[in-house]
């Protein structure tokens, strides 16, 4: 059985590749999970029903956080990058850019 995370030979990949290879799908599988929540949560008549996926798709939200955040703890540069973007007030793309240059300080 081969596994689409994989671009190399997974048998040379380290358990740390490896492992980091199922967290990025990970992170992916709940960003799709959370984009089709959205979707039936604005087409969903039965409010019990809008609820409930409301609450599931929350729940996908803090595994994509969670997935992110084991991802940041492994990758010390994307956190440096990300800190300059997140929870900040400004223009998005300035911000990225900032980012990328304390990155590269760093």
């Amino acid at each position: 059985m081969s596994f689409d995370q994989y671009h190399e030979p997974a048998s040379e990949l380290s358990e740390e590749t490896r492992t980091f290879a199922r967290m990025i799908v990970s992170l992916t599988e709940e960003a799709e999970a959370i984009n089709w929540y959205e979707q039936r949560i604005s087409v969903e008549k039965d409010k019990q029903a809008k609820a409930i996926m409301q609450n599931a798709q929350q729940e996908e939200f803090k595994h994509f956080g969670m997935d992110l955040e084991f991802l940041l703890r492994r990758k010390p540069v994307w956190r440096t990058t990300l800190q300059a973007i997140l929870f900040k007030e400004g223009d998005i793309v300035e911000l990225g850019t900032k980012g990328e240059e304390a990155a590269e300080e760093a």
